[in-house]
C-alpha cells in the first residue's frame, strides 16, 4: 500500500510544469486533484491513515508533515519532545501537498486558498481497535509549500477528579452550584486546555439535566448526551464565527455555553454579554497566568471600552484556571495549575485596575480553593513527580519560586 501510494504521488507531481513556481504549485495541485481516480485517491488517504496510525501507536500528541521545515520527514511530538519519524515515508514538498489536499473537501480548499490557513477536524477508522479516532488539524503555508499539523484527540475523557482540583474550585465551576458566570481555562498551546474543558463538560454530563452548547474551531471530542443534552457547533462548518455562535446560542435555550477560544474583541464582548444574561460560560485564552488572563481580556478591547469591560468582567468572573504540562520524573507529563476564585477582594481589584495585587490574594486563598502556579509546582516537586530544574523552569515567578524552594 505504501509503495503504491508513493508511486501515485510521484506520478501526479511529475505532471506539474517546471515553470509553475511558488504558491502556484499548490494552486495547480488543488485545481487538478480531481484528476486522481477514486481508487488512486483512496490509496493516498490510506497512506495518510497509516501515518496517523503510526502516530497513535507511538503515543504522539502531534504530527507535522509537509512544508520546507520538515525536510521531507514526518515529525512527532512524544511526551512534549519533537522528533523525526524515520520509519515513515520521506516525501518531497509537492508529494506531501498532494496528500494534504486529498484530505480536504472542495469548500475547505477554497478557504485554504483564500486565507492561506485552514483549521479542520479529521476522522478515520482505526482498524486495530475497531473504533473511530479524531484529530484536530491545521494546514498552512511554509515558504510557499503546504504543511499540516494534526493533534490526536483523546478517545477517553479524563475525570475531573483526576486533574486534582481543590473541591471548592470544582464547586465554583459547577453549574449546579453557580448557575451563571464566566470560568476560564488558560495556557499556552499544548497545555491541555481542551482536555480540561472536556473533563468539565463530562462532569456535568454525568448528573446535570441541562443543555450544553459547544462552539469550537474545530470540534475535538464529540460528547454523547447523557444527563445533559450536548450540541456541537463547529466554526466554519455549522456557524460562521465564534461571535455568531455565541449570539445565536441565546435563542437555543442553553444552560452552559462553551466557547472554544476567546480569540478576538468581538468574541470577548459577546461572551461577557451572554454571561451577563445569566448563563454559565466556559472558554479558553492563550495566557500563562490568571492575572495575565484578566489583563489580556481588558487589553483586547478598544481603550474607550476598557472601563466598561473591566467592570463587567469583575461582575461575571467566577474562576480562572491557568495550566501547564510539565515533564515528569517518569518520562511523561503532569498537570500544574494556577487557580483563581473570584472573591469580593479580587472583584474590587479588577474594578479598580489593581490586578497586580491579585497574585498575593491567590497566594493567601488556599482556604477557598486557590493556588498559585508556584505553589502547585512546589507540591509536585515535594511529591517527587517533577525535578527541581523543571520546578523552576515552569514557574511564572522564578524569584518567588526560588524563595519557596529554599524555605522547604
Amino acid at each position: 500500500m505504501i509503495e503504491n501510494a508513493k508511486s501515485i504521488l510521484s506520478f501526479f507531481t511529475s505532471k506539474i510544469p517546471p515553470v509553475v513556481m511558488g504558491p502556484e504549485r499548490i494552486n495547480f495541485i488543488i485545481e487538478n486533484i480531481d484528476k486522481l481516480q477514486n481508487e488512486q485517491k483512496l490509496q493516498v488517504i490510506k497512506l495518510a491513515n497509516h501515518i496517523l496510525t503510526y502516530m497513535i501507536e507511538h503515543q504522539a500528541s502531534d504530527i507535522e508533515i509537509g512544508g520546507m521545515g520538515t525536510n521531507g520527514f514526518a515529525w512527532l511530538r512524544i511526551h512534549g519532545k519533537k522528533e523525526k519519524a524515520k520509519e515513515l515515508p520521506i516525501l518531497n514538498n509537492d508529494e506531501w501537498a498532494v496528500l494534504i489536499v486529498s484530505l480536504l473537501s472542495k469548500n475547505q480548499l477554497k478557504l485554504l486558498v483564500e486565507k492561506r490557513n485552514l483549521d479542520f477536524s479529521y476522522t478515520f477508522f482505526y482498524e486495530k481497535h475497531q473504533r473511530y479516532v479524531r484529530f484536530r488539524a491545521d494546514t498552512y503555508y511554509d515558504l510557499d509549500t503546504l504543511t499540516l499539523n494534526m493533534r490526536a484527540i483523546a478517545t477517553n475523557i479524563r475525570s475531573l477528579d483526576s486533574l486534582e482540583f481543590h473541591p471548592l474550585a470544582v464547586k465554583q465551576m459547577s453549574h449546579g452550584f453557580i448557575k451563571f458566570g464566566l470560568s476560564l481555562v488558560t495556557g499556552i498551546t499544548g497545555s491541555g486546555k481542551s482536555t480540561t474543558l472536556d473533563s468539565i463538560i463530562d462532569y456535568h454530563n454525568k448528573f446535570d439535566p441541562c443543555h450544553i452548547v459547544i462552539i469550537a474551531a474545530p470540534i475535538e471530542y464529540v460528547h454523547t448526551s447523557n444527563a445533559s443534552i450536548i450540541k456541537h457547533r463547529e466554526v466554519g462548518r455549522d456557524v460562521l464565527s465564534f461571535k455568531e455562535g455565541v449570539i445565536q446560542s441565546l435563542r437555543q435555550d442553553p444552560d452552559i455555553i462553551v466557547i472554544g477560544e476567546m480569540r478576538d474583541p468581538d468574541t470577548i464582548l459577546a461572551a461577557l454579554e451572554v454571561t451577563d444574561t445569566g448563563h454559565k460560560v466556559f472558554s479558553t485564552l492563550h495566557t500563562s497566568s490568571a492575572v495575565e488572563s484578566l489583563d489580556r481580556i481588558i487589553a483586547e478591547v478598544e481603550t474607550g471600552e476598557q472601563d466598561r469591560v473591566r467592570n463587567r468582567l469583575a461582575d461575571v468572573l467566577v474562576s480562572v484556571v491557568s495550566q501547564k504540562l510539565v515533564p515528569s520524573t517518569d518520562g511523561r507529563r503532569v498537570l500544574a495549575k494556577e487557580v483563581l476564585i473570584s472573591t469580593p477582594s479580587i472583584r474590587a481589584a479588577i474594578k479598580s485596575n489593581n490586578t497586580s495585587e491579585i497574585y498575593g490574594m491567590i497566594t493567601q486563598g488556599r482556604d477557598v480553593g486557590m493556588v498559585t502556579m508556584e505553589q502547585d509546582l512546589l507540591r509536585l516537586y515535594q511529591e517527587r513527580r517533577i525535578t527541581a530544574e523543571n520546578t523552576l523552569a515552569y514557574a511564572n515567578n522564578k524569584v518567588r519560586m526560588l524563595q519557596i524552594m529554599k524555605g522547604i
